[in-house]
């Protein structure tokens, strides 16, 4: 490959050449490569997977945010202290960060949708039966905590084994019409559970809100099952992993090789900043709104970002899958849709640091939060590029550091209100991470593969 590229006069001669050694190995190479395309879902098989994991990403936060909706109720009921009323809530986080690499390494070895599947019928039965350890514990408090601990767990494989499904299924040009899609599901998701779900909770209690985010997720696992995987068993056991047909790609990965390339390196920081980012906004906006406009309608400023989400999510996987498949490079593609993601919504929020009014401030985040979805298009999608056999485990890799920086950077951001007294400062913090990391990503990110060695490196870009 290095004879290749250094010398691309040379390319049809050198290609030829080996291409009519019988030693060569290039019947092999052709087939492997035959087999890996024939491994794609059609276009139509795409397009109802995306349909199906849209849902499924959309009940993932209905039954993530059940707690935080039903958590004042709860507290009344049971006479917790805000301290604990947190403890709770903020165990969903430490538990979410252990399971991402070890689901994305599942993932890469059996199938993704193996693992969505078990982990689905898994945390939809926790939320499910979250009402009946609240009632029958003699300690509410602990069994909540263990409880939302367990759903961040279960919840933590979600998004690595999607990012290894989609990479092991769906050719380049469409993964950022279905990542992007997928994506969009959670911010429907949010709004759903936030509309319905507090209208169950006065009408019926905040038990019925659980009950029903729990078993439509169960439902939705066993339409899986039954119509998608056709009734296969998605059991998964020692022995499986050890015969999984990824294991010769991945036992011949040199990590500490893989984290020296620079663009891997540069797709795990862009990611970092833009979800330390991204949490710090969604954590910290509603009380911005409520600190400095008071008599605002809360259901403006927490429905109308999320409203805007949903299109512009779908709208840019549209838009780099249709670049893509115009020929444009997709490295470039990468790199300008997370230049919208992290550069031009940068914009928007230091516009917040000046004197606004109330429909300024919505649009001006409406906007942010819209460009903020193009990331499932850029950095989201490149790391499937980078290392397909092992995107699953770094994409875990990169969740887990972004879900650490986040509760860091949101933390750090509410030390910043308390000294300064000035959301000013936060807004100039969130710009700063985002075009650091976006900085990083234009001058070093790719979207060639890392994950294979020179050997295979040198035949897989040659075009017999």
């Amino acid at each position: 490959m290095a004879v290749i590229q250094k010398y691309g006069k040379n390319c049809n001669l050198v290609c030829n050449k080996e291409t009519h050694q019988p030693n060569s190995g290039s019947s092999a190479v052709s087939h492997k490569k035959w087999s890996e395309q024939s491994a794609y879902w059609s276009r139509h098989m795409a397009r109802l997977w995306t349909v199906v994991l849209f849902f499924g990403t959309c009940l993932l936060y209905c039954a993530r945010m059940t707690m935080p909706i039903c958590a004042v109720s709860m507290a009344e009921q049971f006479h917790w202290s805000h301290k604990e009323s947190g403890m709770v809530l903020g165990s969903f986080f430490w538990g979410y960060c252990f399971t991402q690499i070890f689901g994305g390494y599942v993932s890469d070895k059996v199938g993704g949708e193996k693992v969505m599947l078990l982990s689905a019928a898994a945390w939809g039965s926790t939320t499910a039966f979250t009402p009946v350890l609240a009632h029958f514990c003699s300690q509410p408090i602990i069994s909540m905590t263990v409880a939302r601990f367990l759903m961040g767990l279960l919840q933590g494989v979600h998004y690595p084994s999607l990012v290894s499904l989609c990479s092991q299924k769906v050719v380049e040009s469409e993964r950022g019409f279905l990542m992007s899609t997928v994506g969009s599901g959670s911010y429907l998701g949010t709004l759903m559970i936030g509309g319905t779900g507090s209208f169950m909770l006065e009408l019926y209690g905040w038990e019925s809100v659980f009950y029903v985010s729990g078993l439509l997720t169960i439902l939705w696992a066993f339409c899986m099952w039954k119509y998608l995987l056709e009734g296969e068993g998605p059991v998964i056991t020692l022995e499986s992993l050890g015969s999984s047909k990824t294991q010769t790609k991945l036992t011949k990965i040199h990590w500490l090789r893989l984290f020296k390339q620079p663009a891997v390196c540069a797709v795990i920081i862009a990611h970092l900043c833009t979800a330390s980012t991204f949490f710090t906004l969604s954590s910290w906006l509603p009380t911005y709104f409520r600190d400095t406009f008071p008599d605002a309608k809360g259901w403006v400023f927490n429905v109308i970002p999320w409203v805007v989400a949903i299109p512009s999510s779908v709208l840019s996987g549209c838009f780099s899958d249709n670049l893509i498949g115009q020929g444009f490079d997709t490295a470039s593609v990468r790199k300008l849709m997370q230049f919208f993601a992290m550069g031009l919504s940068s914009v928007f929020t230091l516009w917040l640091c000046g004197k606004t009014t109330f429909p300024w401030a919505v649009t001006l985040v409406s906007i942010t939060m819209g460009l903020h979805t193009f990331n499932y298009s850029g950095v989201s999608i490149n790391v499937q590029d980078l290392a397909p056999s092992c995107a699953g485990s770094l994409f875990g890799v990169m969740n887990t550091c972004g879900a650490f920086s986040g509760v860091l950077l949101v933390y750090f951001s509410g030390y910043l209100i308390e000294t300064t007294g000035s959301w000013a400062s936060v807004f100039a913090l969130i710009t700063t991470v985002n075009l650091l990391g976006l900085g990083i990503f234009l001058a070093f990110g790719e979207a060639k593969r890392m994950d294979i060695d020179s050997c295979k490196g040198r035949y897989h870009h040659i075009h017999i």
